[in-house]
């Protein structure tokens, strides 16, 4: 296992300020059989100049340079262009504790051939790289397919690795949601695309800095909800016989960015989320005003506690009782060798 080559894809647009430290997070693996690619989807920064330094270090890592296509097109430049059958992802702001790779091989292994899908936990990060705090979903392994088309429990595309067989029979991240203006559930699709196809095995262990950075909170979210709901659309036409579990998925999710705008005050995006809901699915819309609505309400009216994190910064998950840095292990490899 020690010798198995893995081919990690790493999606770059204009990441100058972020991609140093990520790469340094996917150099240093314990695991050091990597073929790293870089792929530079059009930035207008210093992002290619970054990568290319890594690359004339270490001869592990290559560059792709293309027009910007988005992060599903980045993504699909990378695996097609891998020399491993085993393929892991991080988005160039994210981080990996230097363990992930080995533990998550191990799990592969250990899961047999019907696995082809590994994925880990993940701990949100700042733009300091502060851990800031945990998603602790439950750990879901085998057939997931009904429990992902409810609830992106792997969260995001740096917590993955995958058989890339499991990719060419997905063809790849569907690159016509930010064709429809609904970029953001790129991974989740291929997620629930791949759990059609194979078992997924988890390591339970926060293995992933998901870093989320200042920005648009209002067109974020809005573009989130309807990348989802695009998302869920092609399932159902995939799944017909799902579409139940389907919309309870589009429901569970427009309620956690409700709940996420109401604990923080956003009281124009949480009409705006409302807006939205009600114009592709007015049933789940009415549901949710007519009664997690209320619920949550009461819920912040009645517990300190969640007063408490109201005062903070309007979080749903609790932050960390103490400031950390995300751990990233030392480079192994400073030159490049012949």
């Amino acid at each position: 296992m020690s010798e198995q080559l893995v081919s990690v894809v790493v999606p770059s647009y204009n990441a100058g300020k972020t991609l140093d430290e990520t790469l340094r997070s996917v150099r240093s693996q314990t695991h050091e059989a990597l073929e790293i690619i870089v792929v530079d989807d059009g930035s207008t920064d210093d992002t290619a100049v970054v990568a290319q330094r890594h690359a004339d270090a270490d001869k592990r890592v290559r560059v792709i340079r293309q027009a910007n296509g988005g992060v599903a097109a980045a993504r699909n430049t990378g695996w097609q262009a891998a020399s491993a059958d085993i393929v892991a992802l991080i988005d160039s702001d994210d981080l990996w504790a230097p363990e992930k790779i080995a533990r998550q091989l191990q799990a592969l292994t250990e899961g047999g051939p019907q696995v082809g899908f590994v994925y880990c936990y993940f701990i949100r990060i700042d733009a300091n790289s502060m851990m800031a705090g945990k998603w602790l979903p439950e750990p879901y392994s085998g057939d997931v397919l009904d429990q992902i088309l409810a609830d992106n429990f792997v969260g995001n595309g740096s917590s993955m690795l995958v058989r890339r067989e499991i990719i060419a029979q997905c063809e790849g991240f569907d690159t016509s949601l930010r064709d429809a203006g609904a970029q953001g559930c790129d991974d989740y699709l291929f997620c629930c695309r791949a759990a059609e196809i194979c078992h997924f095995a988890v390591v339970p262990d926060f293995l992933t800095g998901y870093r989320e950075m200042p920005g648009s909170v209002s067109s974020s979210v809005k573009k989130m909800l309807r990348s989802w709901m695009l998302s869920a659309d092609k399932m159902i036409a995939r799944l017909p016989e799902k579409r139940g579990i389907i919309l309870s998925g589009v429901q569970g999710y427009a309620e956690w960015l409700l709940g996420s705008a109401v604990y923080g005050r956003r009281w124009r995006l949480s009409l705006e989320i409302l807006a939205l809901l009600l114009r592709h699915h007015p049933r789940i819309a009415l549901h949710v005003t007519t009664s997690y609505l209320p619920r949550l309400i009461m819920t912040i009216l009645r517990s300190r506690k969640h007063r408490r994190m109201l005062k903070r910064h309007g979080e749903l998950v609790a932050p960390l009782a103490r400031e950390e840095r995300f751990p990233v292990g030392e480079i192994r490899l400073m030159a490049a060798t012949d």
